[in-house]
């Protein structure tokens, strides 16, 4: 008796602990969401180049600071003259100051630092906008299938009790061995689908582990999604919705600093072909100045090398205007075709909401039909439940009626999960997974 209840004991600790480990697991969808603004590679990688485009502006910016050199020759000279020691040394200062007065390269130059600079913050949202959604994605997935696992035990367990009843049929005498087979075969049948479903569910975890900077190893303790798929009401304004995606959309902001960087850099290359004045100041100075001695006629005795000059320095570089060796027309070309690129990307996003939108329509009156034949299908197996137990339908009649009513409840699953897919495609359409302070309330579903 001690010995069952320790029995007892230890499986109840044993299965608090699992239950605690898998809760310990539970991860919200905004959970997800913000491990993966944290710690995601992708973003992080974003991250970095964002600090490397800061670094690579002041490059490109210093074409307007002033060139400062200095330099201090200093040495020892000998020789022996009366009065005077064997060696002596000898320090001088020279210092060169140089400064751009008219570059033409300098503007475009300033201008595509700081657009270099957009351009990766840019890259970032972009990066985080996919990395948010596929997260999201990854996330509706887990729950998908592992719903559908569950959807595909509970109806097994239905055709093993079907076959348990079966079998006690068969030995009362009352129905004979083939459908008891033909019911076991059916409880059978569901095995491959639940271990599809278990692995499709066990990839989208480690899917997440992955998006979310996790550990991915095999013993790795996995994510357990929180929740359940849902279908909240969708009702918007198109017209509006496309001019706000057009606006703020991270890719269509992208792609026009693509096309401003374009601009400039053929600027700077155009600038290439003009004059640059520079104005320099260089001066050398000599701590100390020679000796004159009184009637020595040698100029080495007496001398002051301190000196300063100025003045201007006019460089033109031109050998042609750049359409010789096709800098200019290549440069052009880019600019066109970037060009080209952002106004199909903001011309297309009017057709891809419209078929989004026309998408989830579509799910939606599919849901409708579903959920109402859910519960017909369900009536229909219990009857037919019911009249196999009094002989009056067939073992086949059953199968067939509790395959209608599986099929039913797994299409509603599914069309429950395109709803959400379809809707994350809304959101990254439109650009609403960044929210912006000054327009929270359009902005939030």
């Amino acid at each position: 008796m001690k010995t069952r209840v320790l029995s007892r004991i230890k499986l109840l600790v044993l299965s608090l602990a699992a239950f605690t480990s898998a809760h310990a697991n539970a991860v919200t969808l905004d959970e997800v969401l913000n491990q993966t603004l944290e710690k995601n590679p992708a973003i992080q990688q974003a991250r970095l180049n964002l600090e490397q485009a800061a670094g690579h502006r002041l490059v490109l910016n210093s074409i307007t600071w002033p060139n400062i050199r200095a330099g201090v020759p200093a040495g020892i000279q000998g020789g022996h003259r009366a009065g005077e020691d064997k060696l002596k040394a000898f320090i001088f200062a020279r210092g060169l100051f140089a400064q751009p007065l008219i570059d033409a390269a300098i503007p475009p130059s300033r201008r595509l630092g700081d657009i270099d600079l957009l351009i990766a913050e840019q890259q970032l949202n972009v990066a985080v906008v996919e990395q948010l959604h596929a997260t999201r994605l990854a996330f509706y997935s887990a729950l998908y299938n592992r719903g559908l696992r569950s959807i595909r035990r509970e109806e097994q367990q239905k055709f093993e009790a079907n076959a348990s009843s079966q079998k006690d049929r068969y030995e009362a005498g009352l129905t004979d061995r083939a459908a008891f087979t033909s019911a076991t075969v059916q409880a059978r049948e569901l095995d491959t689908q639940i271990a599809a479903a278990g692995q499709a569910y066990a990839q989208a975890q480690v899917q997440l582990a992955a998006m979310t900077g996790g550990d991915v190893a095999a013993n790795s303790p996995m994510p357990e999604p929180d929740g359940q798929l849902e279908s909240p009401p969708f009702a918007v304004d198109l017209a509006a919705e496309t001019k706000a995606a057009i606006e703020r959309r991270a890719d269509i902001k992208l792609a026009r600093l693509i096309v401003r960087a374009a601009n400039a850099e053929q600027r700077i290359i155009e600038a290439g072909y003009y004059p640059l004045v520079t104005g320099t100041l260089t001066g050398d100075l000599v701590p100390v100045s020679g000796i004159h001695r009184e009637g020595s006629t040698r100029r080495t005795d007496d001398f002051d090398g301190s000196e300063a000059r100025e003045g201007t320095v006019y460089t033109w570089r031109v050998v042609d205007n750049g359409r010789v060796t096709g800098a200019l027309l290549k440069q052009r070309a880019t600019r066109e075709i970037n060009e080209l690129a952002c106004r199909n990307l903001e011309a297309n996003v009017g057709a891809e909401l419209v078929r989004i939108r026309n998408n989830i329509d579509a799910i939606k009156s599919r849901q409708n039909s579903l959920a109402g034949g859910s519960a017909m299908a369900e009536q229909n197996v219990s009857s037919i439940q019911e009249n196999l137990m009094q002989g009056i339908v067939s073992e086949l009649d059953y199968r067939l009626a509790q395959n209608a009513s599986l099929d039913v409840k797994t299409g509603l699953l599914t069309a429950t999960f395109q709803y959400d897919v379809a809707l994350a495609e809304w959101d990254r359409t439109t650009g609403r997974y960044f929210q912006f302070s000054e327009d929270t309330a359009r902005n939030v579903r």
